[in-house]
């Protein structure tokens, strides 16, 4: 996954290189104030794509001056998209009284503010801040929580845009999308807003594999089709279940981030967001307040196309958008 993902071993030697050296810089500054920030990751703890985020945050930390067991403690958790332990594990961090706390992903950020109103929360990889009530707007969040958004829904244009594109024939889309949360209803409503001429829209709900498979094989039942996968928990803990469902039956398919896989994705580089949060932590500790600081979008968005995939779909992929692509997987 290039950049996005980070070997076992390197990441264990970033954290363990930092713990062997904070003894000897506590030793040299002893009464330094420890600093306390919870993190509530929204993958597993072996999910090699939430250790680079999780890396990237430390990584970002420690170029502003903090290194965990020295002059911070990172208190971890990771629910692994599970409700129950989502919940239990936000107000186990809560209970700590953490200076501040990082939240990846949109169910991460509902369950800490349902624990607190107080304890300063930034957040990455959350879709819409404002429809889920998170922030009173983009520009002044007010209350205790900011952070960094996925992308803006205006982007359901442009997968749809690149369905077309390297599917030509598709005249049947179906959207999977997760109608339990804001972010879900609103990236299928804003799909529909901009859908082209000549594409018939469905859904299907992102809810259990099973369900998912019954639902797509339904779907390819007919002929032209192809998929729009949306930004959701169910894929970001589940990444190979939806490929594994399109390449079986010969379904194209678009999605929000590189880490799906698939025939093509158009998204943001999320790693990077995490060195973000680690800034607005940063300033967080050093005396800001959430209020003050305005939501983030990306700046930049990457072309990612897998030419294997295409070549399984029997897909020719336009020279075009093969000069486009940011990288391509052959």
């Amino acid at each position: 996954m290039g950049q996005f993902c980070m070997r076992r071993r390197d990441f264990i030697t970033l954290l363990g290189g930092a713990a062997v050296t904070w003894p000897l810089a506590a030793r040299a500054q002893q009464g330094e104030r420890v600093r306390r920030v919870g993190v509530l990751m929204n993958t597993a703890a072996d999910s090699a794509d939430g250790q680079a985020r999780f890396a990237a945050f430390v990584q970002g930390l420690q170029q502003l001056g903090w290194t965990d067991g020295r002059n911070v403690h990172l208190d971890v958790r990771w629910a692994a998209g599970d409700a129950d332990r989502i919940r239990r594990y936000a107000a186990e961090l809560v209970a700590r009284i953490p200076d501040v706390t990082l939240a990846y992903t949109t169910p991460i950020v509902a369950a800490l503010q349902q624990a607190t109103r107080t304890v300063p929360i930034v957040f990455a990889g959350v879709v819409d801040p404002v429809g889920g009530g998170f922030v009173e707007s983009m520009a002044r969040p007010g209350g205790n929580t900011t952070g960094f958004i996925s992308f803006e829904y205006a982007i359901g244009a442009k997968w749809l845009e690149l369905l077309k594109e390297i599917a030509p024939n598709v005249t049947r889309a179906a959207v999977l999308r997760d109608a339990t949360s804001s972010s879900g209803i609103g990236q299928f409503a804003a799909i529909q807003a901009v859908g082209p001429i000549g594409v018939e829209l469905s859904v299907i709900g992102l809810n259990d594999a099973s369900t998912i498979e019954r639902a797509v094989a339904a779907f390819a039942r007919g002929a032209n089709g192809g998929l729009v996968v949306t930004a959701a928990p169910f894929p970001t803990n589940h990444p190979d279940v939806i490929p594994a469902l399109a390449a079986r039956y010969k379904l194209p398919a678009v999605y929000p981030f590189r880490y799906y896989g698939g025939l093509i994705c158009y998204g943001p580089d999320t790693v990077s967001q995490f060195r973000s949060a680690a800034g607005y932590v940063d300033r967080i500790l050093k005396g800001e307040k959430p209020a003050d600081l305005p939501v983030q979008a990306p700046t930049r968005y990457e072309l990612v196309i897998n030419l294997k995939a295409a070549k399984a779909l029997g897909l020719d992929v336009p020279p075009t958008l093969l000069a486009r692509a940011d990288e391509v997987i052959e």
